[in-house]
């Protein structure tokens, strides 16, 4: 078998066929299939998409995942393999994870009989949801791990360059919706009312002194409004204004303080005019926690097989990967997308080629976490 052209034609099978998160049931099947046919065993555990593999015997277990969903993303290529689905586009590059994995996998099992252990291969569902580690995490599918390795095609981070950092390398997301709330009235009276428009372009102001003036300028930290919503007539001035955003943090204390200041300042300024804010706060993954055990031995893997690698920047996107280091130490790497736009455009793609290279170092890190760690 040629090994690069086979995941080339899996990349851009997954590509081709795109699926949202918890709808991966096609994606699913094929990945089973290609299993199935070069015999490696499937492990069963109750998900309704995604899939558990296993190569090798008995202890250590690590573990390595790959997500698998896409997004509502309507692509703007012109790749002969472009998405079929209307809509949905592999935009943020778990094609390239999948393909990749498949052929760490692959390669694992030609060397199975001289693993030290086992390694478990997580084929996730709903990164992008987030949440779908927490459905893998509730099915027992990590239970009795050592560690955990997960990576990323970020286009920052240069070709052919492996990015390999300590601690936090996504951040903590959280979205805020919030209602401020007054009273409406004719546009002619305004004093007959309580104008919740212009209490909530204070409020947009105002949060943007949270991360210049509350968190410390060596600490990366966003505030952003991305949802502005209130009338829908020019004569008519509104009871409500909603706001709606999110905050990316890379620490805990950092994350807790951006919450509570932003609620805060919410209350403080509906009062002040007199009306009320309602704040519906959902907390998304926490920060990454990279180990340092973990990532002294990504570097070694690396430098061994002659790959140039990088401490990255922090990147403010969030990773569903964290919540699996909560309670497993574990590494989440990145690799470089090659010359492309930024992940999530419709006009994202990543380097083919660096799919088999990719495949080779995970299948390596793999072998090599079961000695060390």
């Amino acid at each position: 078998m040629n090994m690069e052209a086979y995941l080339k034609e899996e990349y851009e099978w997954f590509h081709t066929h795109p699926e949202l998160s918890y709808e991966e049931e096609a994606t699913t099947e094929h990945i089973r299939s290609v299993l199935k046919r070069a015999g490696v065993r499937l492990a069963e555990y109750p998900l309704k998409t995604g899939l558990v593999a296993e190569i090798g015997a008995g202890e250590p277990i690590v573990a390595l995942r790959t997500d698998i969903d896409a997004l509502p993303v309507e692509e703007h290529t012109d790749l002969p393999h472009a998405s079929k689905h209307k809509g949905k586009m592999h935009a943020c590059g778990h094609d390239f994870h999948m393909a990749a994995v498949l052929g760490a996998t692959l390669l694992l099992k030609e060397q199975e009989k001289k693993l030290r252990g086992t390694v478990r291969l997580i084929f996730q569902p709903a990164e992008e949801a987030p949440g779908g580690a927490r459905v893998v995490m509730d099915t027992g599918a990590l239970e009795g791990i050592r560690a955990i390795f997960g990576f990323h095609v970020v286009p920052f981070v240069e070709k052919g360059t492996l990015g390999i950092k300590e601690g936090a390398v996504t951040a903590g997301v959280d979205r805020f919706v919030l209602r401020f709330r007054g009273k409406g009235t004719h546009a002619a009276a305004p004093d007959a009312g309580l104008d919740a428009i212009p209490v909530a372009s204070e409020f947009v102001l105002a949060a943007q002194n949270i991360v210049s003036r509350r968190v410390s300028p060596f600490s990366p930290a966003v505030v952003s409004v991305t949802h502005l919503e209130a009338g829908n007539t020019w004569n008519v001035i509104p009871e409500t204004a909603l706001v709606e955003g999110t905050t990316r943090t890379m620490g805990r204390e950092d994350r807790a303080l951006v919450r509570e200041a932003l609620c805060t300042l919410a209350e403080h300024i509906a009062k002040a005019h007199g009306l009320t804010v309602e704040i519906d706060w959902h907390e998304g993954p926490p920060a990454t926690a990279n180990e340092t055990d973990c990532i002294a031995l990504a570097r070694r893997v690396a430098e061994r097989k002659g790959i140039p690698w990088v401490t990255p920047p922090g990147w403010m996107a969030g990773e569903d990967f964290a919540y699996y280091q909560e309670k497993y130490k574990g590494a989440f790497l990145l690799v470089s997308t090659g010359d492309t736009v930024a992940n999530h455009n419709p006009k994202f793609h990543a380097d083919e080629g660096a799919i088999l290279p990719t495949a080779e170092y995970l299948a390596e890190l793999m072998t090599e976490a079961l000695r060390e760690l």
